[in-house]
């Protein structure tokens, strides 16, 4: 820059199109609007190049000789300028309130240029989904990622009785559609949240990926020893079918993972202490450590929405209420996974083992119900409401 009260930028024999306009456009950023910067240069044309984008641009200029004879053009940058861009989307990296339409896809905390197009996003206040563990629990996530080839030995050796076998695959087989669910929910919601809340969309996508994950390794031990997918009822499909119908972010979270996968853990824990082959044990463990996340998030995010909006504690609610209702003749579990469980627990087909394995699943359903309490009670419920909640919980378990 010379030393002049108008500031100047000499581009000497660099063209426009050879990148001298970056050179430009950093120097007239300095500038502020309505103000002046001067411009000299000996490129070909560079002169009548830059009077063509300025026209494009909005800025004035004009052009003089100056004191060597060289032709300089002042231009004078345009007092629209500074509209032309959005301020930073908030004042720190912590994510806005409510996050505009016209931020679009941009990173969190970008200048946003003026007339970019608005995105519809369903999801864009911060109270509908945030989690302050959300950036976390991604971290954890990320990191815990497992891979079902090499995580699970399929080649340990292990023969079951056929009656055993085939409870195993019947377990299975209702693991895999109660995960199916497990993926479909979150995934439905993934495009309707605005990316200014990157966290929340990331650790979805990877919550997806575990479901997904699950979906196979449960697949894959139906399979192992020739197995083929067994029954699936109506009133378990009845009992996912209004995970669907929930009426927004925060209760679809609530019904499937507060309430749901927080049940699905007990199962997990259950099958792993209960697991007749060494194959079933190491999935059971894989799987619930990451629903413990998707169980923390659903947590997370409903303490902030409670703190936020304590009456959002009525919807959760009659969120209970209406599903129970709406499920009220269904069959619930199925008797064959009932069996399946009793019989895993028991381990053979005696009358001692049967009363055994009969009495754990009887503890793991006491257990199911108890944790279901304790969670309602983080989230502000009293003691008897949260009894009455719990036990209307889906007897389908998720």
């Amino acid at each position: 820059m010379a030393a002049s009260s108008t500031p100047t930028i000499d581009i000497e024999s660099l063209g426009l199109e050879q990148g001298a306009l970056l050179l430009i456009r950093r120097a007239l950023a300095e500038v502020p609007a309505t103000g002046e910067l001067r411009v000299q240069g000996t490129a070909p044309a560079w002169d009548i190049h830059l009077e063509a984008w300025c026209r494009q641009q909005g800025h004035g200029v004009r052009f003089d000789k100056g004191e060597s004879g060289a032709t300089q053009a002042l231009l004078t940058r345009a007092s629209h300028a500074e509209g032309r861009w959005h301020g930073a989307q908030s004042a720190s990296d912590a994510p806005a309130e409510d996050a505009l339409a016209g931020w679009g896809l941009a990173a969190r905390g970008a200048t946003v240029e003026a007339g970019s197009p608005p995105f519809a996003f369903t999801l864009h206040r911060r109270n509908e989904l945030w989690a302050e563990t959300a950036g976390a629990l991604y971290a954890q996530a990320a990191a815990a990622q497992w891979d079902p080839a090499t995580a699970v030995d399929w080649d340990a050796p292990f023969d079951l009785p056929p009656a055993v076998e085939a409870a195993v695959v019947q377990v299975m087989t209702y693991l895999i559609e109660n995960e199916n669910a497990a993926l479909l929910v979150p995934a439905r919601h993934l495009g309707q949240i605005h990316p200014h809340y990157r966290e929340v969309l990331q650790l979805l996508a990877l919550q997806c990926a575990d479901e997904a994950r699950h979906i196979e390794v449960f697949t894959r031990r139906v399979a192992l020893r020739g197995g083929k997918p067994a029954l699936s009822t109506a009133g378990g499909q009845a009992s996912l079918q209004s995970l669907f119908e929930a009426p927004d972010f925060s209760i679809a979270t609530f019904l499937l993972s507060v309430l749901g996968e927080g049940s699905f853990i007990n199962l997990l824990n259950f099958l792993h202490a209960h697991a007749p082959d060494p194959v079933t044990r190491q999935i059971a463990r894989l799987v619930a450590r990451d629903e413990a996340r998707h169980v923390a998030f659903g947590m997370a995010h409903l303490e902030y929405r409670l703190a936020e909006e304590p009456d959002y504690q009525i919807r959760l609610r009659n969120a209970i209420e209406q599903r129970y209702d709406a499920l009220a003749n269904s069959a619930g579990l199925n008797e064959e996974v009932f069996d399946a469980l009793v019989l895993l627990a028991a381990g053979e087909l005696t009358v001692p083992a049967i009363a055994r394995g009969h009495e754990a699943v009887q503890q793991l359903k006491r257990e199911m119900s108890a944790g279901r309490r304790a969670r309602l009670g983080r989230l502000g419920f009293e003691r008897a409401e949260a009894d009455r909640l719990a036990d209307m919980h889906t007897r389908n378990f998720m």
